[in-house]
């Protein structure tokens, strides 16, 4: 039996999972990196620190997997999807930090371009909203304030690309310049009907085209690898995937009207709506999920802006847990939230909102409030939103949703999925797979291998899952949700 090594570069740490040709983890590897600050609202990341953890972690795979590591057949890569990082062409060094998906500083360039009218353009081509959430915006701002990076984008001498791209570049020595389709998707550049980058758009957001990576097919070769001379000899690149489609696809969502959440940083929800292009009515953006020989496969997305996050917020600003496995324990021991609502709008709020000037808030707080309600409305807030989303996709799709597959590690909490079940009222089936980005890149790279010949024959592929039915009764969940809404007026 071969092996498939994946990397899944998420916003907060670098993992690596050695999978089995049935999709059992062996194996795994993890490293955090820094979050980096430079004012309030910016988010970067140092892509040399990110790069080091990439190699660091699958050293740790190989020096506890040496007969394993004989017999990898390929090396497959999920990643974070609208960070973006511009690097020289020759040496991949970046010529900036990496600025992360999270990150507010092209806001005034989104109002700007929607108050010339190109709200409606940007939509029909790419599925999504003129937001700063995209890497457009980013790169727009980088061109404008820096230079240096302009000059050499004109010139050819620097490259633009998502975090899959930019580790390709240096995995395969600068051989290979080239994105996936759904993450070229997320940059607001790639015209998800034609699956090619587009002029106009390019034009729009002041990026050269040639600046722009090659787009493939996740399951589609991207060079060879030895890891900087880590593994013992090269083997192909092969599985690359945005994240969240990743989770999609390891979820063996391949059917119209089938969904997922994948609970982490942020929380993307994505509901399958098949092979036509259609734009969103409410709120949602249309995704690109996959390419598969030729044919694209799309979805409906719901982005949360802070979901895990905000539990970590908990602890490093607030210092009131001293780590997250202590939520669900703080959360159970009140009987409710006391009236308490946290709404997490630490970089603005996206679905169905989309106001990057929100600001986050704790409403409804009196003398009676403890720590423990503001934890427990912490958690709650995660829940609150998949339901705004949910009632969103729904509304567009036309879909009755009856079960909803979901992953991630704050999955782990079952206070956390019980409230989200019952304030969605619908079924969760939680996988028993924590990395299932990771996942999804390494079938998209047995699909590429050839060791599976379609997308049906992955669904045979074992699972387990933890149900978790709706308790509370439809009333209830209605009038805390509309408390929930009430809240949210407050910072909108």
């Amino acid at each position: 039996m071969n092996y498939i090594l994946a990397i899944d570069q998420s916003t907060s740490a670098t993992k690596a999972v050695i999978f089995d040709a049935r999709g059992k983890v062996l194996d795994k590897s993890s490293k955090t990196h820094r979050q980096i600050y430079p004012q309030p609202g910016w988010v970067e990341h140092d892509v040399e620190e990110i790069w080091k953890n990439v190699l660091a972690v699958i050293g740790e795979i190989i020096t506890r997997n040496p007969k394993k590591i004989a017999r990898l057949a390929g090396l497959s890569l999920s990643n974070q999807r609208e960070t973006v990082v511009v690097f020289d062409r020759q040496t991949g060094k970046p010529l900036h930090n990496a600025i992360v998906w999270q990150c507010r500083r092209g806001a005034e360039i989104c109002r700007k371009l929607e108050a010339q009218g190109h709200k409606h353009f940007v939509r029909q081509k790419t599925g999504l909203m003129v937001d700063t959430y995209f890497s457009a915006s980013k790169l727009k701002w980088l061109v404008a304030e820096k230079p240096a990076v302009a000059a050499k984008l004109r010139s050819g001498e620097a490259v633009i690309g998502t975090i899959d791209t930019y580790l390709i570049h240096r995995l395969t020595g600068g051989k290979v310049f080239a994105t996936d389709f759904t993450n070229a998707s997320r940059t607001l550049l790639f015209d998800i009907g034609k699956l090619r980058w587009d002029e106009k758009l390019c034009r729009l957001f002041d990026v050269p085209m040639r600046a722009l990576p090659e787009a493939r097919e996740s399951s589609a070769h991207f060079g060879e690898t030895a890891a900087a001379g880590i593994l013992p000899k090269p083997i192909p690149i092969i599985g690359v995937m945005g994240d969240s489609q990743a989770s999609l696809f390891a979820q063996h969502c391949f059917q119209v009207g089938s969904a997922k959440a994948t609970f982490g940083t942020g929380t993307s929800v994505l509901l399958n709506i098949g092979e036509k292009f259609q734009p969103s009515k409410n709120g949602a953006v249309t995704a690109l999920a996959w390419v598969w020989r030729g044919k694209p496969t799309y979805a409906f997305e719901g982005i949360i802006n802070f979901s895990a996050a905000t539990i970590e917020w908990l602890r490093t600003q607030l210092g009131i847990i001293k780590h997250a496995g202590e939520v669900e324990k703080l959360a159970r021991s009140v009987k409710d939230n006391g009236g308490v609502y946290l709404i997490p709008a630490f970089a603005g709020l996206s679905a169905p909102y989309w106001a990057p000037d929100a600001r986050a808030a704790i409403v409804g707080m009196s003398g009676f409030t403890t720590r423990e309600h503001i934890v427990r409305a912490a958690q709650e807030a995660i829940a609150y939103q998949i339901r705004d989303v949910l009632d969103m996709m729904r509304a567009d799709a036309k879909v009755r949703l009856k079960t909803l597959h979901c992953d991630g590690g704050p999955t782990k909490n079952d206070f956390l999925m019980q409230f989200t079940a019952d304030m969605t009222q619908t079924e969760l089936k939680v996988s028993d797979v924590a990395e299932s980005s990771a996942l999804g890149a390494a079938m998209q790279g047995m699909l590429g291998l050839g060791d599976y010949k379609s997308l049906n024959e992955l669904t045979r592929l074992p699972r387990k899952q933890k149900l978790f039915g709706p308790h509370m009764k439809a009333a209830a969940a209605n009038k805390l949700h509309e408390g929930w809404k009430q809240a949210v007026q407050r910072v909108l």
